[in-house]
């Protein structure tokens, strides 16, 4: 005789279905979220972790209850959990990517971290909590961003390259020049070639979100003889 129950418990599977959907729903919206701001992770990748996890977690619990009823002892229905929480960071790991300067990837990252999550706590039937959760992440996502943009308005890490066709620039007015742009400053390098007496200025800044170019160079010219302006990731 077998010791695995024939008989189906249907209040079971309805609940693991139920536990199934709202994971999806969950990955589905996080998903959406990222794919309107064009990033590689997308309603796909976030649903099938999600799903996976609350699979997961409801494997994770059956064994332990079913190892239970036959007697066996020592079953940690959390193994399985801590499993997907420490494999998780691999997939997260790998949205993260050097990009010139600057470092893309590292909220996609946290998604992932986030989708996982909600899957387990949905697996274990922790539906509030994980509805809670979710709101909060849409609000840091969505709302959040608009109050970065407002009071941190300079975002990504440029190099700005300047070649002045007269070794009097006043460095100080160009920096002030590159700040009222809406521009943060954070490194200056100046040389020199003295055979043609041009001044090349090096500038590491974070620049904002809309960028006006022309009018820029526009107003670098005031400072000096401007012959070569480029700015770079």
């Amino acid at each position: 005789m077998s010791d695995f129950p024939i008989a189906v418990d249907w209040l079971f599977v309805l609940e693991c279905i139920i536990k199934i959907f709202a994971s999806v729903v969950c990955g589905f919206i996080l998903g959406l979220e990222r794919k309107t701001r064009n990033q590689a992770v997308g309603t796909r990748t976030l649903i099938l972790i999600a799903v996976s996890s609350a699979l997961l977690s409801i494997l994770s619990y059956y064994m332990a209850e079913q190892g239970n009823r036959r007697g066996y002892s020592g079953g940690d229905p959390t193994r399985i959990v801590a499993g997907v929480v420490s494999g998780i960071g691999f997939v997260g790991g790998g949205a993260i990517i050097k990009q010139g300067l600057n470092i893309k990837g590292l909220t996609s990252a946290a998604i992932i971290w986030t989708s996982s999550a909600l899957g387990l706590a949905i697996g274990d039937g922790l539906y509030i909590q994980a509805a809670l959760v979710l709101i909060v992440a849409m609000i840091s996502l969505v709302v959040l961003e608009k109050v970065e943009e407002k009071f941190f308005p300079a975002g990504k890490n440029k190099t700005l390259h300047l070649v002045y066709e007269n070794e009097a620039v006043n460095i100080g007015q160009v920096k002030k020049i590159l700040e009222d742009s809406g521009m943060i400053v954070s490194d200056i390098n100046m040389s020199q070639v003295l055979s043609t007496r041009q001044t090349i200025l090096r500038f590491l800044v974070k620049t904002p979100q809309e960028e006006d170019l022309p009018l820029l160079i526009e107003r670098l010219k005031v400072s000096g003889t401007l012959s070569e302006f480029s700015i770079t990731d």
